[in-house]
């Protein structure tokens, strides 16, 4: 929410979220607009996560063959199929998957040899955002946007505060509440109409 705030033209979005992506499925999204990326399927069997940075150590595209880094890919469960085949999540373009069953206690990965070197799939910088800290936002979208942002409006929106016009001006004084419920309805968030 607080990206479609910030930014109304959905292409240029770096995150989005879809409440109503397919049947019983949601998705979240981050794509920075050159060529790296992550796509979270959530549905009754969990989550799903996959990621690429296309200048890390472990992307197909640094290989004399091009193809996905081993083990990457090689463990995930039947549960997770219909979103590791998804063609949007373009899985030939991987550098990293996660994914957590409804039963699950933690995040599962595929068994990956490292190459060395800091970060080597891209993970840590890409997911640093869900660390579900609002100041973390606060800075990543004023570096981004190159734009001051209301660190108690931020932290609203992560407490899920329902969307008011006036929450809307305090993140961004050019939208219209208006022209951002469609967006809501999509994300699936709660909207106090005025």
């Amino acid at each position: 929410m607080l990206d479609a705030i910030r930014m109304p033209e959905w292409d240029n979005r770096y995150y989005s979220f879809n409440s109503k992506w397919a049947e019983n499925e949601q998705m979240a999204s981050m794509r920075n607009g050159q060529g790296d990326g992550w796509y979270c399927g959530f549905g009754l069997s969990g989550a799903f996560l996959k990621g690429f940075d296309h200048e890390s150590e472990m992307s197909p595209w640094s290989m004399e063959i091009t193809k996905v880094w081993p083990g990457v890919l090689d463990a995930v469960p039947d549960a997770f199929k219909s979103f590791a085949t998804e063609p949007a999540f373009s899985m030939e373009d991987t550098t990293f998957c996660m994914w957590r069953g409804i039963q699950d206690a933690q995040w599962n990965a595929g068994k990956v040899s490292f190459p060395a070197g800091d970060d080597p799939d891209g993970s840590e910088w890409m997911l640093s955002i869900l660390d579900g800290n609002p100041n973390t936002y606060k800075s990543w979208a004023e570096d981004y946007y190159e734009r001051p942002v209301s660190l108690p409006a931020v932290q609203q929106i992560y407490e899920h505060a329902p969307l008011t016009a006036e929450l809307v001006q305090a993140l961004s004084a050019t939208v219209e509440f208006e022209a951002l419920l469609a967006d809501a309805l999509e994300i699936g968030y709660s909207v106090v109409n005025s």
